[in-house]
Order: structure tokens, then C-alpha cells, then sequence
């Protein structure tokens, strides 16, 4: 129904603009406009970004007590000839966050402004407009209702760092091992593209965006080299269920159950190869006990519907697993639920949940994957970073480690589970000082100690003097 009551409108903007008059605007310059429609009145625009790998992005929130259809919604910058039309079945529930890259649409400028409107094209829901970019982000605080400023930490698709939890604003401290940091690999094996790693015993996997999943063996000095034995030598081309496509790898792990890699070779990927302009953010299951040089997925978990909208290729980019057992022993809480995790709720699922990070918002998030191919999403969080470009858990420690690529500086960070049951930074660390600032998707720690040391190693996107593969240690 149409707001038309000229009082309502005048008390509501008269308000809005006494709130965000305050220093914590800085240059920006926050324009509330009155809903429309009593749905449109519980949508807000909530976060800006304009520089960096996630510029052009723009995040809504649902401060309402009701899921609101967002179909056919448009947003667009100062420029009306151009717009982003939400696409048909969007929703978002109450307490919701959804990010939409809308550089394919219009690119968001130094000085310019985000507009929402309804689907009819002229009522505008919301607007914001500023005159410096963002650094990292314009962000509204409190979410959904408070003023725009400048936050240090970019959150899209999840609530934004307005001062309190998740350590968003870490200040990094010096490597925690030794600066020196080695080739790992032969010049020129992979050429570019290796993304994510995994270290299981003595044996790395390696997964490569051009659809190639690789089994490494020590090369006895320190380094990787790929297993000659069955039909790994070049590494194994991948393909969806059914035999199909080529999926875009970018971040591999396995699991506890079934003896690990026996039991599954899981791997992230951002889209289809042969259909490159469309997201597929899903996680694959590979059986990688054959001789094949080719490997079909035998289970896929598509996961784009239940995820803020991203780039194709802004997507996931990284994976691991915890064990149920390390998540309910520190009393980790259950979004969809809202009480702590209880593995029994759910049915067979390789005892443990996966972890995702999304490169285009820094978010990540925890889906319980069942053997019938259902999910459940139990946490979403804020990397803290511009970026994240690998995850790994490291169950000797209890935590979850992050790294960023070099539009972060190479940046790594650690979280735990806290007293409220949710992750939360505890540690940032700058990548070692012997290495330059790589685009580095992959890292992957040993599980044992060595004189007081334990082995890690990283992958270079960018393949940087022919090498792809670089090893450290951290210390213990």
C-alpha cells in the first residue's frame, strides 16, 4: 500500500537528518528518503564499497520483522539511464544482509550516490551519496537504521563491524615464524592458476581454477612435486556430476570421515568454465581412488540460492572442514537455530561442517552437508578483510586460519570460537618478510611440529618466476 500521509513523511525525514548530521558521516553525505510501502519501509541500504577487488557492490538489510520479495527491485547509482535489476525470486529474511555486484551495470565513482527502488522503477525505497571513495566501506551503523561512515573492515553480506566483536580491526603483527620463505616447486609445473591447497599427511592436493585437481608427494628437499602414480603426473581434469562442464576450482579440502581422501576429495568452485559469466558457488565430492584421468563429481551441493549475489567471478574461492566434535566441545552456536550446534539435528554428513570464503565480500560461511545432497547454512561472519582467498583449520590449535591475496598485502588472520559461540579474529598476522607480496590463493599448514616449527606452504596464483608453490614454518 502507498504511503501518502505528508506528516509521517516529514516527522520520519526530519529525524533521519538530525541522526546522521554527526562527525561519524566524514565526507559522506547520507540522504534518507521515506518508504513507499510497508515492506519497502523495512529495506535499507547498509553498505558501500567502491574501491578495491569488491568495488561496485552494494548491500541491503532487512531490519523488519518479515521476509520482504525483492524481485524486480532496482538499484542504480547518480546516473538514472543506468540501473541493476534484482532478479525474480530474490528475498530477504528479517536480520537478513544481501550484496549485489553491480559493476556489470554501473561502476560507483568518488563522488556519486546508491539509490533503491521498487520494481515499478520510481520509487525510490533509499538513497545514499558521497563525495570521497570508500576506505574500505561506507557502512551504516547501527545496521539498517543508523548513519554512513567510513568502517576500516569490509563485512558485505553480513552485519558491519560498528565497533564491537569479530576483530575486524586487528592491527597485524609481525609473521609468527621465520621470515624465510623457499621455492617449493620445480620452475614451470603449473604454469598459473593453482588456487587452494590441502595438506593431508604426506600428501598436498592442490586445486587449479582451470578445472585440475593435482595429488603432490614430497621431492625429497623440502618441496612438491606431482605423484607419478595413477595417472596423477599431470594432475586430473574435473568435470560436475554427469560427466559435464568444467568447473572453476578454487579451494580443496577432505575430511575426517572415511579415511580421509578415501572417503572424498571435496572441492570449491566459483562457476561453470563453459558458462563463465554465471555464479555456481558450489562444493563438489570426488572419489580420487581411481586411475581415470578425469574425475566426474559424484555428489554437488549448489549453494548460489542461499548466498548474497556475486561477480561470477567473486566467488568462492576457499574451503575446509571442522569436526563436529571440535565445533560442539567449544560451544559453537547454530544460526538456524539460534541455540548451540547439535550434530544429531541433522542426517548423514561426514561428521563435521564445511566452511566457504567468498573472494568478492570476505564473508564466509558454515553449511552442514548432507549425504542426500541438503544443506543447512549454521553460520555466516565477516572475514574481516577485503578478501579471502583461502581457509584452513588447523585442529591441533582449535582455530581457523585466513589469508588474503596481494590486495590485502598478503594478510593472515586466525579465529576461534568464543564465549557467544561464534568465530571471532584472535590474531593478524603480515605474510613472511623473505616473500614479496604474492597473489597467493592457497596455504596449508603440516599437522605435525618439528623442533618447535611446523612446515606450511602457499600457492601463487600469479606463478611468479615460474614458481607456484613457496614454503615457511610458524612456529609452535
Amino acid at each position: 500500500m502507498i504511503e501518502s500521509r505528508t506528516p509521517r513523511w516529514r516527522r520520519r525525514l526530519s529525524l533521519l537528518l538530525a541522526a546522521v548530521a554527526g562527525p561519524a558521516l566524514l565526507a559522506g553525505v547520507f540522504t534518507a528518503t521515506p518508504a513507499h510501502a510497508a515492506t519497502a519501509d523495512d529495506i535499507r541500504l547498509n553498505e558501500v564499497v567502491t574501491t578495491g577487488s569488491t568495488n561496485d557492490s552494494i548491500e541491503l538489510h532487512n531490519k523488519g520483522a518479515g521476509t520482504v520479495d525483492l524481485s524486480g527491485w532496482i538499484l542504480k547509482d547518480s546516473n538514472s539511464s543506468s540501473k541493476y535489476t534484482i532478479g525474480s525470486g530474490t528475498t530477504l529474511a528479517p536480520g537478513g544482509f544481501r550484496a549485489f555486484d553491480v559493476h556489470d551495470a554501473f561502476g560507483l565513482g568518488s563522488s556519486d550516490k546508491a539509490r533503491l527502488y521498487l520494481a515499478d522503477g520510481s520509487t525510490l525505497v533509499d538513497s545514499f551519496s558521497w563525495s570521497s571513495h570508500s576506505s574500505a566501506s561506507w557502512s551504516r551503523c547501527p545496521d539498517g537504521s543508523g548513519s554512513f561512515g567510513q568502517a576500516a573492515t569490509l563485512t558485505l553480506g553480513a552485519a558491519n563491524n560498528c565497533g564491537g566483536g569479530g576483530g575486524g580491526g586487528v592491527t597485524p603483527s609481525a609473521w609468527p615464524g621465520s621470515s624465510t620463505v623457499t621455492t617449493a616447486d620445480a620452475s614451470n609445473v603449473f604454469g598459473s592458476d593453482l588456487s587452494g591447497l590441502h595438506q593431508e599427511g604426506g600428501v598436498l592436493w592442490a586445486a587449479q581454477n582451470s578445472g585440475k585437481l593435482w595429488r603432490l608427494v614430497s621431492n625429497g628437499s623440502g618441496g612438491w612435486q606431482p605423484d607419478t602414480a595413477s595417472g596423477w603426473s599431470a594432475g586430473k581434469t574435473l568435470r560436475f556430476t554427469g560427466g559435464s562442464g568444467a568447473p572453476d576450482s578454487e579451494g580443496v579440502t577432505v575430511t575426517g570421515a572415511g579415511s580421509g581422501s578415501a572417503g572424498g576429495v571435496f572441492v570449491a568452485s566459483e562457476r561453470n568454465g563453459d558458462a563463465s559469466g554465471t555464479s555456481r558457488l558450489s562444493v563438489l565430492r570426488y572419489d580420487v581412488t581411481g586411475t581415470n584421468s578425469t574425475l566426474s563429481a559424484t555428489r554437488e551441493w549448489n549453494l548460489t540460492s542461499n548466498l548474497p549475489s556475486v561477480g561470477s567471478n567473486a566467488g568462492f574461492e576457499a574451503i575446509t572442514w571442522i569436526p563436529d566434535s571440535a565445533l560442539t566441545s567449544a560451544g559453537f552456536k547454530d544460526e538456524s537455530t539460534g541455540a548451540a550446534y547439535d550434530p544429531s539435528r541433522y542426517t548423514a554428513h561426514t561428521g563435521g561442517v564445511f566452511f566457504v570464503g567468498v573472494e568478492g565480500t570476505g564473508s564466509l560461511y558454515g553449511y552442514v552437508l548432507t549425504d542426500t545432497g541438503a544443506y543447512t547454512r549454521v553460520a555466516s561472519l565477516s572475514s574481516g578483510m577485503a578478501g579471502v582467498m583461502e581457509l584452513q583449520w588447523e585442529p591441533q590449535t582449535s582455530r581457523l586460519w585466513l589469508v588474503c591475496d596481494d590486495n590485502c598485502s598478503g594478510q593472515h588472520r586466525t579465529m576461534k570460537i568464543d564465549t557467544t559461540g561464534a568465530f571471532a579474529t584472535t590474531a593478524a598476522y603480515n605474510r613472511p618478510g623473505g616473500m614479496s607480496n604474492l597473489n597467493n590463493e592457497g596455504f596449508a599448514l603440516a599437522g605435525e611440529c618439528v623442533a618447535g616449527a611446523k612446515s606450511v606452504v602457499w600457492s601463487d596464483d600469479g606463478n611468479t618466476g615460474g614458481h607456484a608453490l613457496r614454503a615457511g614454518t610458524i612456529g609452535c
